[in-house]
């Protein structure tokens, strides 16, 4: 038991670590740019941006991690460990969508709009930020639907 809680740990660090990038790269993307405005969410002439294998895949899995707890989540009855683990599956997406993810500059600026207020959503669902569980689910659901808007994913519905 304590192998895997020491690998569960590790995990969650190396997560920590790629999560932090994620949000290094959208300042550094702006700070590269000073004379631009900060990355917004926008389409791409008014169509959705192209995605890839990886990007899909961990937008996937967080959006059934979210539509399998939204009853719990509107019925304010998630215990508070699900909302954490809940935050803790945004890092470890994110962090493989960090790492395997391959889009033109362009649509990568927008994407990591999406992955902030999805990583700040994990910062509240984990008690690291100020703010309740459900506002953290909110946000992040919100992310979730904004990546659907503004990404062309085959099939994704979003959440309610």
């Amino acid at each position: 038991m304590k192998t895997l809680h020491r690998s569960i740990a590790a995990l969650a660090c190396i997560c920590l670590a790629f999560a932090g990038s994620a949000v290094a790269l959208t300042e550094h993307h702006a700070a590269g740019h000073a004379h631009e405005a900060p990355p917004k969410l926008e389409l791409d002439h008014g169509r959705p941006w192209a995605t890839d294998a990886p990007l899909r895949k961990g937008m996937n899995a967080l959006r059934t991690a979210f539509a399998e707890s939204l009853e719990g989540i509107h019925a304010g009855t998630l215990a508070p460990e699900d909302y954490e683990a809940l935050g803790v599956k945004i890092e470890a997406e994110v962090a493989t969508v960090v790492a395997e993810c391959k889009l033109e500059p362009r649509a990568d600026a927008v994407l990591h709009v999406v992955l902030a207020e999805l990583l700040a959503a994990a910062e509240i669902l984990q008690g690291r930020a100020p703010g309740t569980p459900i506002a953290g689910a909110h946000r992040a659901v919100a992310a979730l639907n904004d990546y659907g808007r503004y990404f062309d994913h085959p099939k994704w519905l979003p959440l309610q």
